[in-house]
């Protein structure tokens, strides 16, 4: 019997150095990331398999060039499919299993999640850490949180740092680090063309701006718009609505719009039909303002369809500059640029098919439609 037991403990100790060297190679096959919450999170040195849930998740993972590595997605993305660019690019990703509700305010669904057994799972959910940590308890996988703003849902800084963040941490952990990080100097060198067009155009030169009909969890009138509206503040324009001192969404009596009398309006195409609507109630408020009178009523792209589609968004600003500065813009044809801003975030241009969802950049009369 002794005999046994000491062949036993010296198999035993022959056999754990080579126990600890495989724990060792375990542990080295993953690495540990920190996510926009401030979590450390353990995920695998390869990731083959992903899922993308809450409002612009998704859109971020395909910016990084994960689209051959997305395995599920959520239901509001086949539903409520239009108006995204990265959708109209891989038309294929409304036939991947469906791995929850989704929409802003739709909890994750773990056990559709585990039916696709994804390597890790990024999210856009504005959860506290708490609520991360028992989704990721739940599903044995490890999740990743990334975000837009911290100005909350809907109200993406399209230059912000967050964001940019965001895509480097999804390019770092997917082995994307390269794709990730053009995509961001893209991003940083649209926003300094855009400065560099418009920074030093005198005050007394800068006509007045108002843009209408801008979503915000739904689409919305003429009423609708922001303050320290970021396309705007890309191209130094001067929004009205910054009089108020107001920031983000901000919903105004209309009879203020009369007041402010601004010389150009733009309509936001995701409120479009709503102007229209109240136009057709009462055309003799819009024809009291020298924007319609005059024929300065432009459209613009939607780019608030879960969460930001910074693409949409870009292609506006340029637009937005050339109608309101044309000298500056010159050499801006802004359905070339929309293309070449879809290419570079996307890898597809995709503008005919948006100016044929909506409305294409251009004029606006709406007493013709």
């Amino acid at each position: 019997m002794k005999s046994r037991f000491l062949l036993f403990f010296l198999c035993l100790v022959l056999a754990l150095p080579i126990l600890i060297g495989c724990s060792a190679v375990s542990q080295g096959e993953g690495k540990t990331v920190t996510d926009i919450l401030g979590r450390e999170v353990s995920v695998p040195e390869n990731i083959e398999r992903i899922v993308a849930i809450g409002p612009g998740t998704l859109r971020l993972c395909i910016y990084a060039g994960l689209q051959d590595k997305i395995v599920g997605v959520e239901q509001f993305e086949v539903t409520e499919a239009i108006g995204r660019p990265y959708k109209i690019a891989y038309p294929s990703l409304a036939n991947l299993p469906i791995i929850g509700q989704g929409g802003p305010n739709n909890t994750p669904d773990p056990e559709k999640i585990l039916n696709v057994t994804p390597d890790v799972i990024f999210s856009g959910y504005i959860m506290d850490t708490a609520a991360v940590e028992e989704l990721q308890s739940k599903t044995g996988i490890p999740i990743v949180v990334i975000s837009y703003s911290e100005l909350g849902y809907g109200m993406t800084d399209i230059f912000g740092q967050l964001v940019q963040d965001s895509l480097l941490l999804i390019g770092q952990i997917a082995g994307q680090t390269e794709r990730a990080q053009s995509v961001v100097d893209f991003i940083r060198q649209a926003q300094q063309d855009l400065d560099s067009r418009t920074r030093d155009i005198a005050e007394a030169d800068k006509p007045s701006v108002y843009v209408g009909g801008l979503g915000s969890r739904g689409t919305h009138g003429i009423e609708s718009t922001q303050g320290k509206y970021s396309l705007l503040d890309a191209i130094h324009a001067r929004n009205v609505v910054d009089e108020t001192e107001k920031s983000g969404s901000v919903m105004i009596d209309k009879e203020i719009l009369l007041e402010w009398d601004p010389d150009f309006i733009f309509i936001d195409q995701g409120g479009y039909a709503a102007v229209l609507e109240d136009y057709n109630k009462n055309p003799v408020f819009y024809e009291s303002l020298s924007a319609v009178k005059n024929d300065n009523v432009y459209s613009q792209l939607p780019f608030n369809y879960y969460n930001t589609n910074l693409g949409t968004a870009i292609a506006d600003a340029y637009f937005l500059g050339k109608i309101i500065y044309p000298d500056a813009f010159a050499d801006v044809d802004p359905a070339v640029k929309a293309d070449e801003i879809y290419e570079a975030l996307i890898g597809v241009p995709v503008y005919a098919q948006m100016a044929q969802d909506f409305v294409a950049f251009g004029r606006l009369t709406l007493s013709e439609q």
